[in-house]
């Protein structure tokens, strides 16, 4: 029974739900090489944060690459479109959206912290990743 007399079904309504405060979005299966792959990653890491939600974007495995200067320059999600992957890594990090890379990746793809795009915001090891992943108002994607 809740407090003014209502029989509670067990569950909550909208406005009764604890929301996430944080969305970590994990590149770890998208491919530079198909930049179709990247574009929902990013895009959903851009309305996100400008929907006040902090986001974190961790790339990591073959991902981690976009973080390299240069690389995301010369990526197109769709062939023949005058705006590259790189563009839409500043769209999100000018929204608010954070950009890590693994610490695994400087050494898989010769890269040194100065090799790093600007709109990465640092180096992070699995730890952190795991850590980051287990807190409670904390939602995950995948890619």
């Amino acid at each position: 029974m809740l407090l003014d007399g209502r029989a509670s079904t067990g569950l909550l309504t909208q406005g009764e739900r604890e929301m996430a405060e944080k969305l970590i979005i994990v590149m770890a299966n998208t491919d530079p090489r198909n930049g179709e792959e990247l574009g929902a990653p990013i895009f959903q890491a851009t309305v996100a944060a400008a929907m006040d939600y902090d986001v974190d974007v961790i790339c990591t495995a073959t991902s981690g690459r976009l973080m390299k200067k240069g690389v995301a320059d010369e990526l197109f999600v769709k062939e023949g479109s005058p705006k590259s992957v790189y563009s839409f890594i500043q769209d999100a990090h000018e929204a608010g959206a954070r950009f890590f890379c693994c610490s695994p990746n400087l050494d898989l793809f010769d890269m040194t912290k100065d090799d790093l795009i600007p709109e990465c915001e640092g180096i992070v090891g699995g730890a952190h990743l795991i850590e980051q992943i287990m807190e409670e108002d904390v939602k995950v994607l995948t890619y």
